[in-house]
């Protein structure tokens, strides 16, 4: 029996006649490959399939593929075929939703940028699997995701409030710093949430007001107590959809459980590269020099 050929990925997608860029897809869903800034790289898995790096003098360092590469999932059959990609039209057909209505909540978040025209895909949209594509005909870019995204908790949950059908209470959660396997509602119990801000909104202090405050007659939009789009129940002081940017208060610095659950959620905002602004109170009392030059940053313009 001879050698089966190694074969690059756009050689491979010509094999399996499907585009280079779904094939990409595919690749990714199964966690074969993985975004490394601007390059794809092989993953444990599929050096395993049996990928491998060839190097050229034109291209450099590439990737290729036994020319039989299964790709079929684990333990399936052979004439399963290998993951989809749904459209933001499919996605909202699953949740009885517009296309429109689903690239806002992609955008909300965080996954999505809005372009000129069409939809961007973000660096932690990638990381959800998307994948950037545009129209043949119009060329307005759109993004392409796996079918499992409709099984994402953070999507699920969204797309629950903004239907009004969730029952989730972010209340419940973790909050600024409190840890919701060590001390679920303790945090919450000391210091309820009833200042309330200009826009309606009940924070937890007097400085979150101000920042609400701020935020608010700067006109730009904010919600208080906003969830990160991933599997661990982590919730936001703040957040701005516009720059994909949160905003976190830290007080009590006195307490040492406190501070110890600080360092923790930095940690998580570390973990999955968001974008966040840290305020004490020293920033607080400079609100109107300090936020601005920090929202800029994330191109959030203020006035």
């Amino acid at each position: 029996m001879g050698l089966v050929k190694q074969v690059s990925t756009t050689a491979l997608a010509k094999i399996l006649n499907i585009p280079t860029k779904e094939l990409f897809a595919n690749l990714l869903a199964l966690g074969l490959i993985e975004k490394d800034e601007e390059k794809w790289i092989l993953t444990k898995e599929g050096e395993k399939a049996g990928g491998d790096y060839k190097e050229s003098p034109q291209y450099g360092k590439y990737i290729v593929w036994p020319e039989d590469l299964n790709l079929n999932p684990p333990n399936t059959t052979e004439n399963k075929p290998s993951p989809n990609l749904l459209t933001a039209t499919a996605i909202g057909q699953a949740f009885e939703l517009s296309a429109n209505k689903i690239n806002f909540i992609l955008s909300e978040l965080g996954w999505l940028n809005k372009g000129l025209k069409g939809w961007i895909v973000t660096e932690q949209g990638k990381k959800q699997g998307g994948i950037q594509a545009e129209d043949r005909k119009s060329g307005i870019p759109y993004v392409r995701w796996p079918d499992l995204i409709i099984e994402s908790k953070s999507l699920i949950e969204t797309i629950g409030q903004v239907k009004g059908t969730d029952d989730t209470q972010p209340a419940q959660a973790v909050d600024n710093g409190t840890d919701s396997e060590t001390e679920p509602v303790g945090f919450r119990d000391k210091f309820e949430a009833k200042h309330r801000s200009a826009d309606g909104h009940f924070v937890r202090s007097k400085a979150e007001m101000l920042i609400d405050n701020w935020l608010y007659m700067a006109e730009i939009v904010h919600a208080y107590e906003r969830k990160l789009p991933i599997e661990e129940d982590v919730y936001s002081a703040f957040y701005i959809p516009t720059g994909k940017v949160y905003i976190e208060y830290w007080g009590y610095e006195n307490d040492q459980k406190y501070i110890a659950r600080k360092a923790k959620k930095i940690e998580i905002y570390k973990k999955y590269g968001f974008n966040l602004i840290e305020l004490q109170d020293k920033e607080v009392q400079n609100i109107d020099d300090i936020l601005p030059r920090l929202l800029l940053k994330y191109g959030v313009q203020a006035y």
